[in-house]
């Protein structure tokens, strides 16, 4: 019987793609007016960052601030922290969560779940206060019983230790809960290799996993249950 369903949340629950495009494309405005830096240029600077962030630290939650990012990118060109580095910041996530839409049903599916008595997790990468923020945007924060971010967990998907903190956090056992992403990596492989029920979430995708329930739409989820 399942207990608890366990949703990753980037490209999981609406499209971080499509969001993250936007806002990258407002910041590189902001940077050939403010920076003189082009567009394209500074585009391929941003990825960089990431890059070297994830080279200097580790597979860990910090990788994902973007204020780190622009910090870097100021600092690697010489270029004054005040006042552009959380001018930066606030307008990549301004931008990002202006129009956050969750993917139809979502909304239906979580609040029928916790109908059911089934506890509703996120169980994501990045930092947990992006993560709230995403989640209050789209109204969906109040249907959520709990959540786990590589933050907290000190470790990223698809680390054992992300998914001991999930189950942990669902009050049951591992093959009580079900586990749904889109990252074939992260999501489904890690959550089988912890014991959960995955749950591959993949529109677009023609691959497949044996022994994986795949979904391509959330109208398919429920019968699931």
């Amino acid at each position: 019987m399942i207990k608890s369903v366990i949703f990753d949340l980037d490209d999981t629950l609406y499209s971080y793609q499509d969001a993250h495009a936007i806002a990258l494309a407002e910041l590189s405005v902001y940077a050939e007016k403010e920076l003189d830096i082009p567009k394209e240029e500074f585009t391929e600077l941003y990825q960089s960052r990431l890059e070297a962030a994830q080279e200097l630290m580790g597979n860990v939650a910090a990788t994902h601030n973007r204020l780190l990012r622009a910090q870097m990118i100021l600092e690697d060109r010489g270029l004054p922290l005040y006042p552009h580095a959380l001018r930066m910041c606030d307008l990549y996530w301004e931008t990002f969560l202006k129009d956050l839409r969750p993917f139809d049903s979502v909304r239906e599916i979580f609040a029928a779940l916790r109908e059911r008595g089934i506890r509703v997790g996120i169980g994501t990468n990045m930092t947990a206060y992006m993560q709230f923020q995403k989640l209050e945007r789209m109204k969906l924060l109040p249907l959520v019983d709990f959540l786990v971010s590589s933050e907290e967990a000190s470790a990223e998907k698809p680390a054992p230790r992300f998914f001991a903190r999930c189950i942990q956090k669902a009050h049951c056992r591992a093959e009580e809960c079900l586990f749904v992403g889109d990252s074939l990596e992260m999501d489904i492989r890690g959550a089988r290799e912890a014991g959960l029920h995955p749950v591959w979430y993949c529109p677009e995708s023609a691959a497949s996993e044996e022994g994986v329930i795949q979904i391509t739409d959330y109208s398919q989820f429920l019968t699931l249950l």
